[in-house]
């Protein structure tokens, strides 16, 4: 298993149910904007964006984003280099 970043222990997230940031497709908006709220008032939640965007993270919430989110990122950042 790979080792958490130890910035982890002041993420709201590491006291709360995993599965909140990992919704199926089919489950509400409500349940994304839930775990959006939780990261909305985290204080690592740029760490925790750019540790998911670094590992190419394919799902759940990531500082505060979608894998959908971070994707665009990922491709105006691209677009913002070349």
């Amino acid at each position: 298993m790979p080792k958490l970043p130890e910035w982890i222990a002041d993420a709201p997230c590491s006291q709360a149910d995993p599965e909140l940031f990992f919704p199926e497709a089919h489950e509400s908006r409500a349940n994304v904007a839930l775990a959006k709220r939780v990261c909305a008032a985290c204080p690592v939640r740029q760490e925790c964006l750019e540790w998911a965007l670094d590992r190419g993270e394919k799902f759940g919430i990531y500082g505060g984003l979608t894998a959908t989110q971070r994707r665009k990122v990922l491709r105006q950042r691209a677009k913002e280099a070349a």
